[in-house]
């Protein structure tokens, strides 16, 4: 592979990957919460929603980022008279896709850590003084940690592999969108293109085994220091 692959396509997959994970975080963290410990009228309304982008063709998703943050799209004009944001075609909007499709996969790992963590451990927490926050942040948040660190290694790599959305919302533009999965389709699209395909896909691999590996370990590091005498 050459430095412009190098350059052009992992680093930039890798930072829309990053970025994507990243803003993830916070709002699945809420979400995962909401599903896991409220009860609310349209709570079956929400899980529905954030879970869609598994069920719809990713095309579909892409569709919809359109029709909401494209130029014409509602969000997107008010985000670019406001503030000048431009999210459409662009690495931001590659990032906005990822974050969509690999959303769920995070909302999932993060409620089910969630559900594992004793609440018996959180009201002894309470009754020791501690409060809601305190509870959560001393308690709730270490015992969920497995649950997170899934839920980012899936949707980094769920980020690095996503293709339909992108390429409908942030569409195929060397430099500047064209992520690890659009390279290998651009490069099997090319007469003699097979080789570079080949690489690419490679380091596509290589990149999905590095991140379960190091997941694995660091789940094995945080499980062993949870259960930790103190």
């Amino acid at each position: 592979m050459s430095a412009i692959d190098w350059s052009e396509v992992l680093g930039l997959s890798l930072r829309v990957a990053a970025v994507a994970t990243v803003a993830s975080l916070l709002p699945a963290i809420l979400t995962a919460w909401l599903l896991a410990r409220c009860r609310f009228p349209g709570r079956t309304l929400l899980d529905a929603l954030v879970h869609a982008p598994l069920v719809l063709p990713p095309v579909v998703v892409g569709y919809f980022l359109l029709l909401l943050f494209g130029a014409h799209g509602v969000l997107g004009r008010w985000l670019h008279e406001a503030f000048g944001i431009r999210l459409a075609f662009t690495a931001s909007g590659a990032a906005l896709a990822g974050a969509v499709m690999g959303f769920p996969l995070m909302v999932r790992s993060i409620r089910l850590g969630l559900e594992a963590v004793d609440r018996g451990l959180e009201t002894a927490a309470r009754t020791l003084g501690a409060g809601p926050f305190d509870a959560f942040v001393t308690v709730t948040l270490p015992l969920m940690l497995p649950g997170i660190l899934a839920g980012l290694v899936l949707t980094f790599a769920a980020c690095l592999g996503e293709f339909g959305a992108t390429i409908t919302f942030a569409a195929n533009i060397p430099g500047e969108t064209r992520t690890l999965t659009l390279a290998i389709y651009t490069a099997l699209q090319t007469q003699g293109g097979e080789a570079a395909a080949a690489r690419l896909v490679a380091v596509s691999l290589g990149l999905a085994i590095a991140a379960l590996l190091l997941a694995e370990w660091s789940n094995r590091r945080l499980r062993a220091w949870l259960h930790a005498p103190c």
